[in-house]
């Protein structure tokens, strides 16, 4: 029996991976596999099917709860495909919508039968305080266009295509299942759709329609972006494949601009609040104290510390921490202060701690045996 590789890791990611990550991944290898990017690469079709398979289980959440508990055995006898003995372009329209629902959608709404072009994906890092106001990021990518030679036929200019001899020109064929009960149309395995092949070449594109193209962009980073978090840009993916859009008419994909916000050295953020520990010494925990505390832009922001403070209480300071995407509304300065023990006393301030000691109802020293005392009775004892 053929071995099935775990589904988490064809997608590359972690079980406690969430719905957003587990369409990314699959989207990513889904690009990168896909037979229209990789014609005649038999194993970059395996692995197309790979990631199609786990990403039926892994994003369905009825399917994912039965495979993390019982693994491939608890898939059987649930509606599923055979990916290994499918045609590949029954693959890529059965899961269509899922292409999509991925931010794959056309702007205005795609009409029916309208091609659509690749998304790619690039990532791009911003420091936290940059999510206050936002900024703007040069990203550099490469990407396939239009071959403006042949004007994305691949045919060498002046040199008409052949009709198919598989399909006659009508681009697609029929294969029987089951024993002849029913009948599959897919594309035609020879002209990968077209309805005609290409007697000569393109010399630009070497028969493909498309050629390679660098592209410098600038993005807006919105404020209050977290990270993870997805800005795209429409129109700046890829056009359909020649079989699909042969004179490049149809509609581009987009480009997803993944933000990583990187750690502060100092804060911590909490979705839209800031996480600050402020030390403070025993006097001015116990007497009470106003301190003064740099915020995430810079400026300072009081704090009133009351009397009889204790190590380890949270004080919020509103409207100091990052904005909200949506609202634009700044979150909180979140405080925790940390009771700091100084590690060397002078003489003076031994002195009125030993008073105040004198003073406390708790004592300092313990009433009872020490350690080494009841270390001592024990061994003896024994």
């Amino acid at each position: 029996m053929a071995t099935v590789r775990c589904y988490y890791e064809i997608l590359t990611i972690e079980r406690s991976a969430s719905n957003d990550e587990i369409k990314r991944a699959y989207r990513r290898l889904a690009m990168k596999y896909h037979p229209d990017r990789n014609p005649d690469n038999p194993d970059a079709e395996t692995k197309f099917k790979e990631a199609t398979a786990a990403y039926e289980v892994l994003g369905d959440p009825d399917k994912r709860s039965r495979y993390d508990q019982y693994g491939h055995a608890g898939l059987r006898g649930t509606p599923g495909h055979d990916f290994n003995r499918m045609n590949v372009e029954d693959i890529f329209s059965m899961f269509n919508d899922i292409f999509s629902g991925m931010g794959g959608q056309a702007r205005g709404g795609r009409q029916r039968g309208q091609a659509r072009g690749f998304d790619l994906e690039t990532v791009v890092e911003i420091e936290m305080e940059e999510v206050l106001e936002g900024t703007d990021r040069e990203v550099q990518f490469k990407r396939l266009a239009v071959c403006h030679t042949c004007e994305g036929g691949g045919g060498k200019p002046g040199v008409e295509p052949a009709t198919c001899p598989t399909c006659g020109g009508e681009g697609q064929v029929q294969q029987a299942g089951f024993g002849g009960m029913f009948r599959m149309v897919t594309a035609c395995p020879n002209c990968r759709g077209r309805g005609s092949i290409i007697l000569e070449k393109c010399s630009d594109c070497r028969g493909s329609g498309r050629v390679s193209l660098s592209r410098t962009i600038e993005v807006q980073i919105p404020r209050g972006i977290r990270d993870g978090q997805v800005v795209r840009l429409q129109g700046e993916g890829e056009p359909p494949p020649p079989e699909k859009s042969p004179d490049g008419s149809g509609i581009s994909g987009d480009l997803h601009v993944v933000v990583r916000v990187n750690d502060h050295e100092r804060f911590e953020r909490d979705a839209d609040d800031v996480i600050w520990v402020q030390p403070v010494a025993f006097a001015q925990a116990a007497l009470g104290a106003s301190i003064e505390i740099e915020t995430i832009d810079g400026s300072m922001a009081s704090l009133e510390v009351p009397a009889g403070t204790q190590h380890g209480e949270i004080f919020r300071i509103p409207g100091q921490g990052l904005p909200n995407l949506r609202s634009g509304k700044r979150g909180d300065l979140v405080t925790i202060l940390q009771l700091i023990v100084p590690n060397k006393l002078n003489e003076d301030q031994r002195k009125i701690l030993e008073q105040y000691a004198d003073l406390e109802d708790i004592p300092v020293k313990p009433t009872g045996p020490s350690f080494w005392e009841k270390l001592k009775d024990k061994v003896i004892g024994s």
